[in-house]
């Protein structure tokens, strides 16, 4: 089969379900759900933990102030966001910024990963804590602190050539511009499967 052919729901399908979905008690607040942004086949995808304000107001991910740093931290990197596939793991705003509870994370991975295999990405970035739990019961990953293990380039399972690279959320580095370093540090990581892998 060649990859045209393939078989998998498009972006523009998933984000239709997102928008009318009714699955968990977070549809009832929102303004927008958010499925995300970016090319049908990008070769990187960067996964954060869920909206805010600024993105449940326009329906658009990473568009408040952690977003605009994110830019020009991907921008020095040398990564543009319009290459990239950019969403988060819970679609819709949790009330107050809270995490994600347990049937809200049920009800809403399924999309990221129908997301994920949609684009088949080469480098899959997953920024902050939450997401990255998350990830990591879905595809057995070390169950660490992200400072533990950002930075690492993880083989998912049964998913060919793709890598996993965690790193911090862009809101944390507002907090705290001192890791802001080692965020760019992950990038190159990034940019080195980017390179290496077809």
């Amino acid at each position: 089969m060649r990859f045209d052919e393939r078989t998998e729901p498009l972006l523009e399908d998933i984000a239709q379900k997102i928008i009318t979905c009714r699955k968990c008690a977070l549809h009832e607040g929102r303004k927008n759900a958010v499925p995300g942004e970016g090319p049908q086949h990008a070769r990187l995808m960067m996964v954060g933990e869920a909206p805010g304000a600024k993105e449940d107001e326009s329906g658009r991910p990473f568009v408040g102030q952690a977003g605009k740093l994110m830019d020009e931290l991907l921008a020095k990197s040398g990564i543009k966001r319009e290459d990239t596939f950019i969403t988060s793991v819970i679609k819709c705003r949790p009330p107050d910024n809270r995490n994600p509870n347990e049937s809200e994370v049920i009800s809403c991975v399924p999309y990221t990963l129908a997301q994920l295999d949609s684009i088949c990405p080469a480098v899959i970035v997953i920024m902050g804590n939450v997401a990255y739990q998350i990830f990591a019961e879905t595809f057995y990953l070390p169950k660490k602190n992200i400072s533990d293990v950002r930075g690492k380039g993880f083989r998912l399972h049964s998913t060919g050539a793709r890598i996993l690279v965690p790193t911090y959320h862009p809101a944390a580095l507002i907090y705290n511009r001192s890791l802001i370093p080692q965020f760019l540090d992950d990038m190159k990581t990034v940019q080195y499967h980017l390179k290496v892998l077809p």
